[in-house]
Parts: C-alpha cells; structure tokens; sequence
C-alpha cells in the first residue's frame, strides 16, 4: 500500500467517529402533545408518521417521536408541555385549544403546529390564518364551525325537529366565541337550542342524564376532545333514548347516527408537511395555517332504522359513507 492510500484509509478510520456523531445530530425529535388519549387518536397519528416516512423521515434512524397525552385532564397539559421542552423536542405537534394554549405558554422558541384546532384566531394563538406570528402554526379544522351544518342535517332528517340539545364546554378556549353563531343557526332553522355543560371528562355521565330530563329533539356537541374520546358512551346513550344525534370525526362509525366534519387524517398528513418546511427552515410566524379541503358525511342507517327514522334520499345522495 502507498503512502497516499495509508493516509486516506488513516483519515478514513480517524473520522469515522465525527461522521457518527454527525449522523447523530441530524435525528430529529418531534413532540406531540394531546388532550385527549393515545387510543382516540391512533389512526391520526399513523397518518402523521405516514406523512412524515414520505417526506423521508424513518421513526428510529433520522426521527424520534415523544408523545405526551393529558387524557382529558387539562390540568395536566402544563407539565406534559414542559417536559417536551425540556426533551429539546425540534417541533411540538398539538392536538385541541388547551394543548396549543399549554405548549404557547411553555416556549416560545420551539415551533408549534396544530394538527386539531378549531379557532386558533378566536382564542388568541395567532395573529391570522395568512400571517400566524409568534411560534404557532399548522392546519385548522374549523370544527366550532360546524355545530349550525350538523343541526341543519338533523332538521333534514327530522322534518318535524323543533329543538335541539347542545354539548359544550364554557372553559374550551373557543367554545364561547362559537356560541353565537351556534345561536342563530339555531334561530335560522326555527329550533331551541338547549345547552348542557360538560368542562371535564367524569361530568359527562351526568350532562347525559340532563340531556334526558330535558327530552329535545336531537342531540349535537361542539368539538372538544373531552367528548372525542367518549362517542362510543354517547352514541349508546342516544340508541337508548332513540334520539337523533350529530357529531365530527369517527361518530357513526362508532354508533352514533350521523358524523360530519373534516377528514381528520388528510389534516394530520398536512400538518406533517408543515412540520418538514419547520425543519428546513422556515419561520412559523409567516407559514399560513392551513384550512381543510375535505369534508365527510357519513350517515349510519343501522342506527336510523334502531331509533325510528328514515333518512330523506336527498341525504343520502350526499353521504360519502352509508354503514348498513
């Protein structure tokens, strides 16, 4: 062997350590903190990492993922906010209000990116959907916004439907800025509205009894992750008391009569893409939050024909989904 290639293969062997060390310092670390539970929220999260593995991010070589899930106790949302800071998480991603309000509290260096977020102009975590400011940006679901559409699709199914019981929660950072355009959708459709207050998980059992006292017509709640991860107890509830009930995300999938919102998991796929352009470079203040694109009916007719109605053809023409 030659001189030149004794130095090359002596160079090669003296910086293999830096080239690891290197290799090291490229994985990224992406946080995710949850309202609500690891279950309720599995199949959004395996399309973030989707979304991700097709940007080029392999879980275990060059990505790290910390999760942290509050499971419907906010009170626990601060501390799980500070521990992902202080794991040096390169981007947090956020699913509800609490969680953004939480993590925003907790940095404001770290980028934020809300996957789940249904007025993150109204409750103050950006200054507009075009020009975020500060640390937090990433897709809306506009989900506060779709109380009135689900009452107008009950009133549609339920012809004679004359009032209507509402789900919400008064300490949700954007349930109160939602309720008067929830009232006069209301007011529009010639249906009474009555409220009941749910603020944390164990007062559900109790708000559905209220419910029940109160005998409305129908029953719909305002998006909230508190309730997310307890459909199933809702939708039994109204089978019980054969009363026509309308919800976002998974609802008539999990017995409820009618879910209508945004496709959950193209948003969780697009806040990926969101987190990619953070770690390449760009600035969470000027990168617009996204609106969803996509929007899913899906109507459960087991569940109509269980509570003694029958959806109007016209409705069913628009579902994208109809579960026999």
């Amino acid at each position: 062997m030659n001189r030149r290639k004794i130095l090359v293969a002596l160079g090669a062997v003296l910086m293999a350590p830096l080239a690891k060390a290197q290799q090291a310092a490229r994985i990224t670390r992406v946080g995710f903190l949850a309202n609500s539970d690891a279950s309720t929220l599995a199949n959004y999260l395996d399309a973030f990492r989707q979304g991700l593995r097709e940007l080029g991010y392999v879980e275990g070589h060059n990505v790290v993922y910390e999760y942290r899930y509050a499971e419907g106790k906010y009170e626990r949302l601060p501390g799980l906010a500070a521990e992902l800071v202080r794991a040096k998480v390169d981007a947090i991603v956020i699913e509800g209000s609490a969680a953004t309000k939480a993590a925003r509290n907790a940095t404001k260096t770290i980028p934020i990116v809300m996957a789940q977020v249904g007025d993150p102009v109204g409750s103050g975590f950006i200054q507009s959907l075009a020009r975020p400011g500060a640390n937090v940006t990433g897709v809306t679901t506009l989900s506060l916004d779709l109380v009135g559409k689900q009452m107008g699709l009950l009133k549609e199914m339920v012809p004679g439907l004359t009032s209507v019981a509402v789900i919400w929660n008064p300490d949700h950072p954007g349930h109160p800025r939602a309720m008067p355009g929830i009232e006069t959708a209301a007011r529009s459709l010639g249906l009474e509205l009555r409220l009941v207050e749910v603020r944390r998980l164990g007062e559900l059992e109790k708000a559905l009894a209220e419910v029940a006292r109160r005998r409305p017509g129908a029953l719909t709640a305002v998006s909230e992750p508190i309730y997310d991860s307890q459909q199933a107890q809702i939708a039994k509830f109204a089978l019980q008391n054969r009363l026509p009930t309308a919800y976002t995300k998974v609802f008539a999938q999990k017995g409820g009569l009618m879910s209508y919102g945004a496709r959950f998991p193209d948003l969780y796929k697009r806040a990926a893409v969101c987190v990619d352009k953070l770690l390449k470079g760009a600035k969470p203040a000027d990168l617009p939050v996204e609106q969803p694109t996509q929007f899913e009916l899906i109507i459960n007719l087991k569940t109509a024909k269980a509570i003694g109605i029958t959806i109007p053809q016209s409705v069913l023409l628009r579902a994208d989904e109809v579960i026999q």
